[in-house]
């Protein structure tokens, strides 16, 4: 094994205190990594009230749509910027100073009178949730070493889906009082910018100099395989209440209980992943991307609410599975200078390929003149690449 591949112990300690990284730590990263997912379905309850309030704004079934994904497109455009940041910079000035510019851009819409104010704002979400996000994956990685990173990487989709699956019910219950109040929710990165200022430390860094280059034989597969696993994984957040819809199911109850079922799917998988995480990405990925590539035929072809949520939770899990898998291996090689950047441009294919799902799958509905067609092609292209990962076998990355 090159020295390279091995991370220094001493970057999991205060250099401060002498501490060293513990729970506390690793709770503050995976609340705040949560934040990304807010925007992805706490609005999705009220997207049709939003639609309505601005019914006479020119190209509102464009725009309206765009108030959910515009962050995931500007996370995806922006996240590899913020790993540089990360690397240069630091990481905890630029996570508490995201965590409070995420408060006030969130909670913008509660004043905002025009739907493309409210998307401009969006936009700036997306790019404290960019901050955010590369800056809580690389801290647990400087923290964290060995099956402690593999088990918190598994953590953070853990922690991601079951605020998810939260969000779903919490989003559904304050839309009820109005399409605005949705967003208060954005202001608790408040109290813990406040927390993470006093228990995030800045790990060493090295001397001033010109970072080492990354080592892109090695990061350019793992980043395309990620890219096709975020337009695969976004699949179920988005097009889970329209396969509902179509079955003749509109009761917004009904939808979100599904929805969290699904969610919590994923979270026991991630839950679980440590304990597969020791046979390397040659099998979780596949098994990852089978298990998605299957749930999302099952959704296809349901006609009745069961088989819809069996379809939902295999996908849910395979997606449980997925980011975890693709996280470790992507950085597991990385050295500590070059973790910030790897991290932002992984996020960065992440969030571009979900921000891609429900345009891929809104061209394949007009291509193949219906969604379940769609998610038929959408489902066989997952089992594919599960095959073209399995055949490839990537490496099993040296996890420090």
């Amino acid at each position: 094994m090159s020295d390279q591949s091995i991370s220094v112990p001493p970057l999991a300690v205060d250099p401060g205190t002498g501490r060293r990284a513990g729970p506390a730590q690793a709770i503050v990263l995976l609340l705040a990594s949560c934040l990304s997912v807010l925007g992805a379905v706490l609005l999705a309850p009220v997207l049709p009230r939003i639609q309505d309030a601005f019914a006479g704004t020119p190209g509102v079934a464009t725009l309206t749509p765009t108030v959910l994904t515009v962050p995931a497109l500007v996370i995806g455009l922006t996240a590899s910027i913020a790993g540089r940041v990360v690397d240069r910079l630091g990481r905890k000035r630029l996570l508490v100073g995201a965590l409070v510019g995420y408060a006030f851009v969130g909670t913008a819409p509660l004043w905002l009178s025009s739907l493309p104010l409210i998307v401009a704002s969006r936009v700036l979400v997306g790019l404290t949730e960019a901050a955010i996000m590369t800056c809580c994956t690389t801290l647990l990685a400087d923290y964290f070493h060995g099956p402690q990173r593999v088990r918190y990487f598994g953590l953070q989709t853990v922690y991601t889906t079951v605020a998810a699956t939260i969000f779903f019910a919490v989003g559904g219950l304050l839309g009820s009082w109005g399409w605005r109040t949705p967003f208060w929710l954005y202001a608790v990165s408040l109290p813990l910018a406040f927390v993470a200022a006093r228990v995030v430390w800045q790990p060493p860094q090295q001397k001033k100099e010109k970072l080492p280059p990354l080592p892109w034989r090695g990061l350019l597969v793992p980043v395309g395989v990620t890219l096709a696993g975020g337009l695969v994984f976004y699949v179920l957040i988005v097009e889970l209440s329209y396969v509902l819809d179509g079955i003749g199911v509109t009761a917004t109850a009904t939808i979100g209980l599904v929805s969290a079922v699904a969610s919590l799917a994923t979270a026991v998988a991630a839950y679980l992943f440590p304990r597969v995480a020791r046979l390397g990405p040659a099998v979780t990925i596949p098994a990852a991307f089978v298990l998605c590539g299957l749930g999302i035929l099952g959704l296809a072809l349901a006609t009745s609410v069961p088989v819809v949520v069996i379809g939902a939770v295999v996908t849910g899990l395979g997606n449980g599975l997925m980011l975890p898998a693709l996280l470790t291996w992507a950085l597991g090689t990385l050295t500590f200078a070059q973790r910030g950047r790897g991290t932002g441009i992984w996020t960065s294919a992440l969030f571009i390929g979900q921000f891609a799902s429900p345009l891929v799958v809104l061209a394949l509905s007009g291509a193949t003149s219906g969604l379940s067609p769609a998610l038929l092609v959408v489902g066989a292209a997952a089992l594919l690449l599960a095959v073209v990962v399995r055949i490839v076998r990537p490496p099993r990355p040296a996890v420090a």
